[in-house]
């Protein structure tokens, strides 16, 4: 006979806040949010009653600011969760600061009680509940005092099976030794962390009894939807990377828009791979990105391009301008000089998902680590991992750039080794040929797939570009004889 007694779990309606929980937050526990003025707990609060509160299940706000609470709830309607027809029959504000102003936490204890038996509530929140605990400290009431009423408050909310959060403006060395997280079920801390001109939102699951809660700092961001986070989680496999899932030895091959790239990819690149385009300034990385997405276009599938210094305003493409307008090609661009990777991904998941796109562009990742945060910087490998894992789980082939300095000669194919991460790379150079510039592309891999190991002479001209059989009499500029490709059968 098995007599464990089960959680029943609330889902938050915070996107990102059911995964550092364990699955959502434990019914009737006792919960302290915690964090500086401005690090969004009271949005986080209205966030996680406005998607619980029902008729059936109504919650109890109670505020003991100095501002009314018509105030509060002129910004809070500002979020797209905020739901007025709840405030009233699902959910009701009263004001404590007429009873706080007595100095008495018994009279506070006894005014909550009061409305929580005359409004039967299933989610309390108290917030500023520090301004209580000043209260306790101005001498009124000693700190055994404020521990009894703690601890008289978590146990008669949990008698009526209510589950309440305890707000407060806790520093982020002060959750772990004031006396409230003892009695705390759960305690949430939110904080702001400022490097160097930037300011990154963290979120950090202290404490959360019977669930096996993530650990660490999260990032968050605060959006017209109310709060977003990010755990530091990888994404799920790929189908084609989950064990016992049949791996297709012979992929789709689709068109890269260049028939002699093409050519060299023996019928074109393999469907959701991620190919890399590695060449200097001017070597045509942005016009086979273009081709490539004109191509889906062509064939009816929606592309999605991501760019950072070449936005829609600075496009010169005509071609691409009009897919763009058509709504045939999505574009994702921020104007942030530093930039999180978690929102980056964030807004490139949701607008592949929401426009079902088939292909997709990243150009480039070398403005890509200039525009980064600096807690990115450090690790710009894992930071593109992350990118390229969640591109990958959705099934999307697309094509990244990133450029190189000019080494005339010299064969290298990118930065803090994330050529390792893409399935395949496209290699473009220069070289001096007869007193004249000329460039010339070669794959130099393809994942699970034969590609031909020539390097072809290439031309940019106003159709585009133009790929050419190598003509014999360069064949040494890169050091050695070029085999000629054989097609296979």
């Amino acid at each position: 006979m098995n007599d464990k007694v089960a959680l029943r779990l609330l889902q938050t309606g915070v996107p990102g806040l059911d995964t550092l929980l364990g699955g959502g937050l434990p019914e009737f526990s006792f919960n302290l949010v915690a964090g500086p003025p401005g690090s969004g707990k009271t949005t986080l609060a209205h966030q996680i009653m406005f998607a619980v509160a029902t008729a059936e299940r109504r919650a109890l706000f109670f505020t003991v600011l100095g501002e009314p609470p018509l105030k509060m709830l002129r910004y809070q309607q500002q979020f797209s969760f905020f739901d007025m027809n709840k405030v009233g029959p699902a959910i009701r504000y009263v004001n404590l600061s007429d009873s706080l102003r007595a100095g008495d936490l018994s009279g506070v204890l006894e005014r909550i009680m009061v409305e929580v038996e005359a409004f039967s509530p299933a989610l309390v929140f108290v917030d500023s509940f520090r301004s209580v605990v000043q209260t306790a400290r101005s001498g009124n009431e000693g700190v055994a005092d404020l521990e009894f009423f703690i601890q008289e408050l978590g146990t008669r909310m949990t008698s009526w099976q209510a589950t309440s959060f305890l707000i407060g403006e806790y520093a982020s060395s002060d959750p772990e030794a004031n006396p409230i997280t003892t009695v705390a079920d759960g305690v949430i801390s939110l904080a702001q962390v400022q490097q160097h001109s930037t300011v990154v939102r963290k979120m950090r699951i202290v404490k959360m009894r019977g669930r096996a809660h993530l650990a660490g700092s999260h990032n968050f961001s605060m959006t017209d939807d109310g709060l977003r986070i990010y755990p530091r989680i990888l994404p799920p496999l790929a189908d084609d990377r989950v064990p016992g899932v049949p791996v297709d030895r012979n992929p789709r091959r689709i068109s890269t828009g260049v028939p002699g790239l093409d050519a060299l990819l023996y019928g074109g690149m393999p469907q959701g791979h991620t190919m890399l385009l590695s060449g200097p300034t001017g070597s045509g990385k942005t016009i086979i990105a273009t081709r490539f997405l004109q191509e889906g276009v062509r064939q009816g599938e929606k592309g999605v391009a991501m760019y950072f210094e070449k936005g829609t305003p600075r496009l010169r493409n005509a071609e691409l301008a009009e897919l763009v307008q058509d709504g045939d090609v999505s574009v994702v661009e921020s104007r942030l000089l530093d930039l999180t990777v978690d929102e980056l991904i964030d807004e490139l998941v949701r607008t592949i998902e929401r426009t079902s796109a088939k292909r997709l562009v990243i150009d480039s990742l070398s403005e890509f680590d200039l525009y980064m945060a600096p807690e990115y910087h450090a690790d710009l490998r894992l930071a593109v991992f992350r990118l390229l894992s969640e591109v990958a789980k959705l099934g999307v082939s697309a094509m990244v750039t990133i450029g190189l300095n000019d080494a005339f000669g010299e064969l290298r194919f990118g930065e803090s080794n994330i050529p390792f991460l893409t399935d395949g790379i496209v290699s473009l150079r220069y070289a001096e040929v007869d007193g004249r510039l000329q460039k010339f592309m070669s794959v130099v891999k393809v994942r699970g797939c034969a590609h031909s190991n020539d390097v072809r002479l290439y031309r940019i001209t106003d159709a585009g570009l133009e790929v050419d059989e190598l003509p014999t009499e360069v064949l040494g500029v890169f050091g050695g004889g070029a085999a000629r490709s054989v097609a296979p059968a």
